[in-house]
């Protein structure tokens, strides 16, 4: 692997500003990735269980479009269903074997939106599967195609022999990951208060407050401006000074938690800026997100696997949720570059960034490129970066277990 290192003193805390969004779990991109990601790890278990091995599969192009709803103080309905679109290729059969993949993205849908929506039913979600088996292009035909494993059967395997990434782990694609550490200031403040609304203590407390929230933290110095978007569910919101009350509490809530983590000690809060009392143009909504009522939601556009997205620090635009865990590098490369930035930065006190760079067909257990951006101090070496890379590295097989058992989120 070639290592590059680049010293830059630049750090994003040190900069005049900063610019952090964070998309709650309620949220329709939010909604998605969790989708496309849980859909990912039932597959697998299911393959794991039926054939000791995951086939090959694909949900990061899953969707989710808007339904339709009628809002009222005391309780509204919904009107139109909220529709899964399941874009994705998945391997149904192991030779003679078939497994259940219809019946699975149905029962997986259902049950993962109605558990993020509790107020969702299972009535109010249609979904549509549109699933192409299609091998990905490059498998020359010829007399002994018939005979030849590789991309011919990519989808369609006659036993285990024709995964190749069982001989050779290899990587999928030519792609990149980003990975950096520590968390600047507003990172930190995006992530502490969206986690606080959607935490229990504070819904179970607050049990009109829905979970699409949607917080943007503007860092001006030592300053922190903050814009949130929080709904109220409209079963247990009587009226407009209700809701008017509840919203003006929350404001001062959000006020007093961001003024103990701005440097300054100085912030401001926004709260459903959008809102037009006077007009009743509110957030106000039958389950607690906006999906209920036009609203889309699309795997890639929501947080990062970091669980911000940060408009001053670097982004890879892979949509890590819902790509196979064994050999796709869109999802393994974001996470491991994000261990190696942390295993750096705490072994040497700076701030860095990293970055993995893939070859397609090249092995998966060794980047082609590293790059690596330091903040300070004197440039680490070479041979160190490498050292870290492969031993991070070789935690792959105990963080492909914990994707596939949920114990590791990627937003």
């Amino acid at each position: 692997m070639l290592v590059s290192v680049d010293l830059d003193n630049r750090f994003v805390d040190a900069y005049g500003f900063d610019i952090v969004e964070r998309k709650g779990i309620g949220h329709p991109d939010s909604l998605a990735d969790g989708l496309a990601e849980e859909l990912s790890r039932a597959y697998s278990r299911l393959c794991l269980e039926e054939f000791g091995a995951i086939l090959h599969h694909n949900t990061d192009k899953t969707a989710l479009l808007g339904g339709s709803a009628t809002v009222a103080f005391g309780g509204g309905s919904m009107d139109g269903p909220i529709t899964a679109l399941v874009n994705g290729r998945f391997s149904e059969t192991l030779g003679d074997r078939k497994l259940p993949v219809g019946d699975l993205i149905e029962t997986v849908s259902r049950d993962f939106l109605c558990s993020r929506l509790p107020l969702l039913r299972r009535d109010d979600i249609e979904v549509r599967m549109r699933l192409n088996p299609a091998s990905s292009p490059g498998h020359v035909h010829s007399d002994t195609s018939s005979r030849d494993g590789g991309r011919l059967h990519w989808f369609a395997p006659r036993s285990l022999d024709d995964l190749s990434e069982r001989r050779r782990l290899h990587a999928n694609d030519t792609s990149a990951g980003v990975g950096y550490a520590p968390l600047s200031i507003a990172e930190r403040t995006a992530l502490d208060i969206e986690g606080w609304l959607n935490g229990s203590e504070f819904t179970t407390a607050a049990t009109y407050f829905g979970s699409d929230i949607k917080i943007m933290v503007c860092r001006d110095g030592g300053d922190l401006h903050i814009t949130l978007c929080v709904p109220q569910i409209d079963r247990h919101t009587p009226d407009l000074a209700t809701y008017i009350d509840r919203k003006r509490a929350l404001q001062e809530l959000v006020l007093q938690r961001a003024r103990g983590l701005a440097p300054s000690g100085e912030a401001t809060v926004a709260l459903n800026t959008r809102d037009d009392h006077d007009a009743r143009e509110l957030y106000l909504t039958v389950t607690g997100s906006s999906i209920e009522s036009g609203d889309e939601g699309v795997v890639g556009r929501g947080n990062r696997c970091n669980g911000v997205i940060s408009l001053m620090r670097p982004m890879s635009m892979e949509g890590a949720n819902g790509k196979n865990p064994v050999y796709h590098v869109g999802k393994l490369y974001n996470v491991l570059a994000q261990a190696v930035a942390e295993r750096l930065y705490s072994e040497t006190g700076l701030p860095m960034a990293v970055c993995l760079v893939s070859r397609s067909g090249g092995e998966l257990t060794c980047p082609e490129f590293v790059g690596v951006q330091q903040s300070g101090g004197v440039a680490v070496d070479s041979g160190y970066v490498t050292a870290v890379v492969e031993d991070v590295m070789g935690s792959l097989p105990t963080l492909r277990e914990d994707l596939i058992a949920g114990r590791r989120a990627l937003c």
